[in-house]
């Protein structure tokens, strides 16, 4: 990935065509979201062991 500043880029490219319109529609509406499922109890595992903390 390029992180030069060419005219060209993509990043200028999707401001350039950007409807102003369907951006405000995408905002007003009401999306629900679903909620996350349930985990297992294998899965529910925290990110650092209770042994290896030190903010205790």
């Amino acid at each position: 990935m390029s992180t030069t500043n060419h005219d060209s880029s993509d990043i200028k490219q999707a401001a350039e065509n950007a409807d102003s319109k369907q951006i405000a529609q995408n905002l007003k509406s009401d999306k629900k979201v679903d909620t996350p499922e349930s985990l297992s109890e294998e899965e529910q595992t925290p990110f650092i062991e209770d042994e290896l903390r030190t903010d205790k």
